[in-house]
């Protein structure tokens, strides 16, 4: 008779379901930035041993979402403005390579979904959602590049200032400015206009970098 008994979880399964939970929670701002989270609370929440929460912290460490401090433990990283100016710098780097490499393998289907996301974001006005589908988008920019060390470097810069965007997000008018420029971006990519889509990325990036930097002075 066949054996249909589920497979136990595992610990590296539990502790990547337990970091991704806490990573939306920080992202949410559920977790405030020099928040503690202490091993034996993460645990408890999540009713599992210290083993998983341990790793899940470990994670998010790696991410940069955690840091780790002698005699406290786990607390929710803080960016300064410095930091986020590094951050975007590397981004805008990283990511005018990535769609430079991408644009030629471009297809139809790439484009199809480019313009559906962006169809999307149109009509989406709650900041954390649009700050999803925003990620989603460049994402789809960047895959055909077929890097995936490079892609797995920008998805973890963009993890680290992903709740800073959307607190920027829900500051300023930013819903008409950002499509646009989508829209100038993805157009220069239909084309095969590499320099141009790349200038234009930069720009993009560079302007919520100085806007968010602003908000961090404050």
């Amino acid at each position: 008779m066949t054996d249909l008994t589920l497979p136990r979880l595992t610990s590296a399964v539990t502790s990547e379901w337990i970091a991704a939970a806490l990573r939306q929670a920080i992202l949410q701002g559920e977790y405030k930035g020099g928040q503690p989270l202490p091993q034996d609370e993460v645990a408890a929440r999540f009713g599992v041993s210290k083993i998983p929460a341990r790793e899940a912290l470990l994670q998010l460490k790696a991410e940069g979402l955690v840091t780790f401090y002698p005699n406290r433990g786990a607390v929710v990283s803080e960016l300064s403005a410095d930091e986020v100016d590094e951050i975007y710098a590397m981004r805008i780097a990283l990511e005018t390579l990535a769609l430079r490499r991408a644009i030629p393998n471009m297809t139809r289907a790439d484009f199809i979904r480019l313009d559906g996301l962006i169809t999307i974001m149109d009509d989406e006005r709650d900041a954390l959602k649009w700050s999803a589908l925003n990620w989603e988008f460049h994402a789809a920019l960047y895959r055909p590049c077929a890097m995936l060390r490079l892609l797995d470097a920008i998805r973890a810069l963009h993890t680290n200032v992903q709740r800073y965007v959307v607190i920027y997000l829900t500051s300023v008018d930013y819903h008409a400015e950002a499509q646009r420029q989508h829209r100038v971006i993805l157009r220069a990519c239909r084309r095969g206009n590499a320099d141009l889509a790349a200038d234009q990325l930069a720009k993009h990036l560079g302007q919520a970098a100085k806007k968010m930097a602003i908000l961090l002075k404050k």
